[in-house]
C-alpha cells in the first residue's frame, strides 16, 4: 500500500518528512528491522543520497562532520539491537559538541515488546541521557509531528542530537499525507536565535569600558552561530585580544592581528597562559570554561571579572562567578555589544594586537626549530609545517585525539575564519576523524579534506576505507605511526614514573592495509621525503593515505601542559 491510495505507510512518511526538512544526504547501515524504510527509499523519488557505511558508529560521525560544515542537521540511521548500541558514540559526541544530528534507529514491532524478540532493548531509555530529545514512534499517525519535534529540538536553543526509534509495525502503519509538512526554519542551525537582554549588554559594555587588560576566550559557540564579522568588529573596536578553545578555532582567523590562538592545556603554551593570567576581565563567548580550556579551572583564576555569553543558561556561572551573564546567540550578542560600545566615549584600548603578537612570537620561537628538524622518527611539528605550506586556505582538516589534536591546535595557523578544523573535543573517542572527514567532504565537496589520525585511531576505523573507495572520495589520510596509544603513554611518562603498562602494540603497515582497500598510499620515514609525498597525495584525484613513521608523544615536545610540567 502506498501514496496512490491517499494514505502512505510510516516508512514512506519518514522519507517524505526528511525530504521536507531539506535532507539531501544521510548515512547508515541496513538491518532486518530497517527493511520497510529501505524499501521506501528505493521506491520513492525523494532527492536523498544514502551512503552505506561499514558500521553505525561511523554513520553518526559522518553525520556530525556533515552538519559542522553545512550548517544543516546531519542524519544517520541504523537497525535495532547492535545497531542502536553501535551508533551511540557518535550521537553523544555530537550532542555534547552542540552539533545537531538526528539518529533514526529502527526497532522491533511494538506488539513484540516483552516477548523476547531478537534485538529488543529499551531504545528511548538508552538514548535519553545522551540526546537533547528522543522518542519512540509507536503511533504511525503521530510520526510527522514527532519528526518535526526532533528537527525543532536539535536546531533551536543550544543545538544538539536527537533520536527517533522507528518500530517495524509503525513503518507499515498508515499516515495521512496532509500531515507531511515542515517548518523551513528548522532546516538549518542555529534556528530561531535568541537576542540578548539590552540591560545585560549595557552592563557588559560598562565593564569593558573600565577594563585595562581584557581578553576574549571563544569556544565553539561563535563558530556555530557564524559570528565571525561581529567578533572581528569587537576586537577592532577596543583592540581586544581573542583567544579560542580547540573547538573555537575558526572563530577568528589566526593570522588576524588580535588573534592569540588556543589557550588551555591542549594546544596552549606558557605565553598564552600568561596572557590569560594577566587579564583583569575575561569574556567567555560560547565557551563552557571546562577543564581543558582552563587547565582544570586554574587559568583564569577566580579573581577575574567574568562576562559570559552563551545560548545555554546552564553553562553561564557553572564554573566561574559571573559578573555579567548574557544568555543569547553569540552573533546577536556580539552585534549588540559592538553597537552599545560605539555609543560610549573614550573607550580604552586593550593593547590586544601587541599582546597577541608577543604570544605568537614566543610560540613560534619554540616551534620553528622542530618544524625544520631532520630527526627520525619524523617530528609531528614537521608534518604540521609541511601541510601548512601545501594546503589552501579553505581546506578542511579533521583531527583525531592523540597525536594530531594538540599539534594542529597549537601550530597549524588557520588563515581564514570559519569551520576549517574539526576535532571531537566532547568525548575524544579514537576513530572519529576518518568518518567525520567523509561527512565533511560530502557537505563541502569543492575543497580539499584531510583526515589526521594516530595508528591507534586507524585500528578503530580502517573498515571505512572501503566506503571511501566505493564512493571515490578524494580525502587524504595522514597516519602518525608510532606503535603506541601515545596519549596514555605520555601520561604514564610524566605522572606515573615511566611505568609503561599495556600501551604499546605492533607496528602496522598502514599503507599496505589502505592499498588493499584501493587507496593510493605511501610510507614515509625520511623527513626529506615528506613534502614531495604529501604534495603528490594531496593532488591525487582519489583517496590517498600517507603513513608517517613519527615520534611518539612521550618523547616529543607536545603542547600539552601537564606533560611539560
Amino acid at each position: 500500500m502506498g501514496e496512490a491510495t491517499n494514505r502512505m505507510t510510516g516508512a514512506e512518511a519518514m522519507v517524505r518528512m526528511l525530504a521536507a526538512h531539506g535532507v539531501t544526504h544521510m548515512f547508515g547501515l541496513c538491518g532486518d528491522t530497517t527493511l520497510p524504510f529501505y524499501d521506501a527509499l528505493a521506491r520513492l523519488d525523494h532527492g536523498i543520497t544514502h551512503f552505506l557505511t561499514r558500521d553505525e558508529r561511523h554513520a553518526a560521525y559522518m553525520a556530525d562532520g556533515y552538519a559542522r560544515v553545512t550548517g544543516k542537521p546531519g542524519v544517520c540511521e541504523g537497525p535495532s539491537g547492535g545497531g542502536a548500541t553501535y551508533i551511540l558514540p557518535g550521537v553523544v559526541e555530537a550532542n555534547e559538541s552542540s552539533v545537531p544530528i538526528l539518529a533514526i534507529t529502527t526497532d522491533v514491532a511494538t506488539t513484540s515488546r516483552g516477548r523476547y524478540p531478537l534485538t529488543e532493548l529499551d531504545q528511548t531509555a538508552l538514548f535519553r541521557p545522551l540526546t537533547k530529545w528522543n522518542a519512540s514512534l509507536d503511533d504511525a499517525s503521530r510520526l510527522p509531528a514527532m519528526v518535526r519535534a526532533a528537527f525543532r529540538a536539535m536546531t533551536t536553543g543550544r543545538p544538539g542530537a536527537t533520536h527517533l526509534a522507528l518500530p517495524f509495525d509503525t513503518q507499515k502503519g498508515l499516515v495521512d499525507p496532509s500531515e507531511i509538512w515542515a517548518d523551513e526554519r528548522h532546516r538549518h542551525f542555529p534556528a530561531e536565535p535568541a537576542a540578548p537582554d539590552p540591560d545585560a549588554i549595557a552592563e557588559a559594555a560598562t565593564c569593558l569600558s573600565g577594563a585595562k587588560r581584557a581578553v576574549a576566550i571563544c569556544g565553539g559557540g561563535p563558530v556555530i552561530a557564524g559570528a565571525f564579522d561581529e567578533l572581528r568588529a569587537l576586537a577592532q573596536l577596543i583592540d581586544l585580544p581573542v583567544a579560542t578553545t580547540v573547538s573555537g578555532q575558526g572563530a577568528i582567523a589566526e593570522t588576524d592581528p588580535n588573534a592569540v590562538g588556543v589557550v588551555g592545556s591542549n594546544g596552549g603554551n606558557p605565553a598564552t597562559r600568561a596572557l590569560v593570567d594577566e587579564a583583569d576581565v575575561i569574556v567567555f563567548i560560547g565557551c563552557r570554561a571546562g577543564s581543558v580550556t582552563t587547565e582544570r579551572w586554574r587559568s583564569p583564576t577566580t579573581d577575574k571579572t567574568i562576562i559570559h555569553i552563551d545560548s545555554d543558561p546552564m553553562v553561564i556561572g557553572a564554573n566561574y562567578k559571573t559578573a555579567v551573564a548574557i544568555c543569547a546567540d553569540a552573533r546577536l550578542a556580539l552585534a549588540a555589544l559592538v553597537t552599545e560600545l560605539r555609543t560610549r566615549n573614550g573607550l580604552p584600548g586593550q593593547n590586544g594586537a601587541a599582546r597577541a603578537k608577543a604570544a605568537w612570537d614566543a610560540k613560534l620561537a619554540g616551534f620553528e626549530p622542530l618544524a625544520t628538524s631532520g630527526e627520525t622518527p619524523i617530528r609531528p611539528e614537521r608534518v604540521i609545517a609541511t601541510l601548512s605550506r601545501l594546503l589552501d586556505d579553505d581546506a578542511v582538516v579533521v583531527a583525531d585525539p592523540g597525536t594530531p589534536c594538540p599539534y594542529f591546535s597549537a601550530h597549524y595557523r588557520w588563515r581564514e575564519a570559519g569551520r576549517n578544523f574539526i576535532t571531537n573535543r566532547a568525548h575524544g573517542a579514537l576513530g572519529y576523524a576518518l568518518a567525520a572527514s567523509m561527512g565533511a567532504h560530502i557537505g563541502r565537496p569543492g575543497v580539499k579534506t584531510v583526515a589526521a589520525m594516530g595508528d591507534g585511531s586507524f585500528g578503530f576505523c580502517c573498515g571505512e576505507y572501503e566506503t571511501i573507495t566505493r564512493n571515490n572520495m578524494p580525502i587524504t589520510s595522514i597516519v602518525f605511526s608510532n606503535s603506541t596509544f601515545g596519549w596514555i603513554k605520555a601520561g604514564q611518562n610524566s605522572g606515573f614514573g615511566q611505568r609503561f603498562y599495556n600501551v604499546d602494540f605492533n607496528r602496522t603497515d598502514h599503507a599496505a592495509v589502505a592499498s588493499a582497500f584501493g587507496v593510493k598510499s605511501w610510507r614515509v620515514e625520511d623527513p626529506e621525503d615528506l613534502e614531495p609525498v604529501l604534495k603528490e597525495a594531496l593532488a591525487h584525484d582519489g583517496p590517498t593515505l600517507v603513513d608517517v613513521i613519527s615520534q611518539p608523544l612521550h618523547e616529543a615536545a607536545a603542547p600539552v601542559s601537564e606533560w611539560v610540567a
